[in-house]
């Protein structure tokens, strides 16, 4: 742990695990930070803390942490952020490669860089927990002198929250934006309303990948929180696993890391379990906050059409209407998730680099890609799956042929 100080007014600690601060003290600033009764689940000390006892980050995975907090005269803490020393640019899902390319070409050392951002998750979220606002912007200059203060390279917050990437810009970082796909609840009573509300042939092509799935006897069931037993984790970690190895990769986390959170937050999660002939064959884990679920992981062992759409997309849906939930978020990339109804939203992340002459370069670029994404994300919105509202209709019952592919990636 080191200590120093920003301004009068608060004392900054650097953590090296979230050890060093009670989960309720943080979890309370987490969800102070959403507006949420009890904040996001990948921000919350339980999430985070599971990945570092089980070995999915620090010094081996190259995320090595440096958890900031600002705490007043008092001692109560008015700001924290999740951070990381990183050794390489993985499972961060805004891509840099080129950048510390560029710095190896000139003869000068990119890694290690620090990273504000929840491992392996590009889910957009709170980054810079504050009290108020003088806190949050005291967060992120206290960010911004730790990157100078160790000598890195850079820093980068990726997928913050508006107001955080305001005070991170006012900080003197660069903003750079990217585009998700998320599918936004409308209030539906079930899933055919939802469909009804898509152009007609989205909804054959849906209705084709669903019952593709059901005509190879494959069936569907969600399981909840403490539904989720021994033997549902064992299983889900071999399809995670699957589905790297059928990419080349290496798995970012473990069993031991989705056991933890199934013990630690388990009234977040909901497990989708295929299976044909009584055996499992595929599952995908979601995961909600009060607001909305996240499509995070799935794999399976056996290749069936179209059940990437069904676990990860169609289940998903499902489960946001009977929850009521009002988005879900389909995780990074993927311009196949609009004809499934997902519609793309702008994220943003900040970065500031030590290099004056680097930096300036990038931020050309930055306003370069800035233009490409307007015009990509206008292009995306002309190709809506959506009827015009006064054309919605109710469903009726589905006779189209099947017609799909299969992605396994996500």
């Amino acid at each position: 742990m080191s200590a120093g100080r920003v301004g009068v007014d608060y004392r900054t600690q650097v953590l090296e695990d979230l050890s060093g601060v009670p989960a309720a003290e943080w979890n309370a600033l987490f969800a102070t930070g959403a507006g949420r009764a009890r904040g996001q689940p990948f921000v919350r000390h339980e999430f985070l803390r599971a990945l570092e006892l089980s070995g999915c980050v620090g010094e081996a995975a190259g995320w090595i942490p440096q958890h900031l907090l600002l705490r007043d005269a008092s001692g109560a803490l008015e700001a924290a952020v999740p951070a990381y020393r990183k050794l390489h640019s993985w499972g961060e899902y805004v891509f840099d490669w080129a950048w510390a390319d560029a710095w190896r070409r000139h003869g000068l050392r990119y890694y290690p860089k620090l990273v504000s951002a929840v491992p392996f998750t590009p889910v957009p979220g709170t980054r810079l927990a504050a009290r108020d606002s003088p806190a949050r912007a005291a967060a992120a200059r206290a960010l911004l002198a730790l990157a100078r203060s160790s000598g890195l390279s850079s820093l980068h917050v990726l997928f913050p929250r508006e107001q955080e990437a305001q005070a991170l810009g006012d900080a003197g970082l660069m903003l750079r934006h990217g585009v998700q796909f998320h599918w936004r609840n409308q209030g539906y009573a079930g899933f055919d309303e939802f469909l009804a509300t898509l152009a007609q042939p989205k909804r054959k092509k849906i209705r084709a990948e669903r019952r593709k799935v059901r005509e190879a006897g494959v069936r569907l069931r969600r399981l909840r929180g403490r539904e989720i037993g021994a033997a549902h984790w064992a299983f889900f970690a071999r399809c995670y696993r699957a589905t790297y190895a059928a990419h080349g990769a290496t798995p970012y986390l473990n069993l031991e890391f989705f056991e933890r959170i199934g013990e630690s937050l388990a009234e977040h999660l909901v497990l989708v379990l295929a299976e044909r002939d009584g055996r499992p064959v595929a599952s995908s884990l979601l995961m909600h906050d009060d607001e909305r679920l996240y499509g995070r992981y799935w794999g399976a062992i056996e290749p069936v059409p179209c059940l990437h759409f069904e676990t990860c997309y169609y289940q998903a849906i499902e489960a946001a209407i009977e929850s009521r939930l009002q988005v879900v978020e389909g995780g990074a990339q993927g311009e196949h998730k609009v004809p499934r109804g997902f519609a793309p939203v702008s994220t943003v992340s900040a970065h500031w680099l030590a290099e004056p002459a680097f930096a300036q370069a990038i931020d050309r670029f930055l306003q370069r890609e800035d233009a490409m994404l307007g015009a990509y994300l206008d292009e995306l919105r002309e190709r809506s799956p959506y009827r015009p509202r006064a054309a919605v209709a109710p469903a009726e019952p589905g006779t189209d042929p099947p017609a799909c592919g299969f992605d396994p990636a996500g």
